[in-house]
């Protein structure tokens, strides 16, 4: 068996926890717990800002106050939204979420309003 360390591949009679699958070593670089220093890769992930499509909230629409379909409407208008963001389209997205958003209000309250007057009368 073969062990990575700094200087290339030693040959050993134990395997080695460290050696890689197929010998990649993915610029890492590992040593015994006693040997020199250790070298790791780190990966930076950037977040952009967290757009919000309103899917929970159009499909809470669609099947308790879907006032004149509108909460459907919503939630289709959501799922534009979301697939414009996993492409990448920001401005899509944001016209879309904004489309959504004004729909799910509109939804929310001529729902609530059309509940209060059929529980008053």
């Amino acid at each position: 068996a073969m062990r990575i360390c700094s200087y290339g591949l030693q040959h050993s009679e134990h395997p080695s926890p460290y050696l890689l699958p197929g010998n990649k070593t993915q610029n890492m670089v590992k040593e015994e717990p006693s040997s020199a220093p250790v070298m790791s890769t780190v990966v930076h992930i950037h977040n952009e800002a967290v757009l919000p499509d309103y899917i929970t909230w159009s499909t809470f629409n669609t099947v308790f106050m879907n006032f004149c379909c509108l909460g459907f409407i919503a939630y289709a208008y959501s799922v534009k939204s979301r697939d414009r963001k996993m492409v990448g389209d920001v401005m899509g997205a944001q016209t879309f979420a904004s489309t959504s958003k004004t729909l799910n209000l509109g939804a929310t309250i001529l729902s609530m309003i059309a509940f209060i007057i059929i529980i008053v009368l």
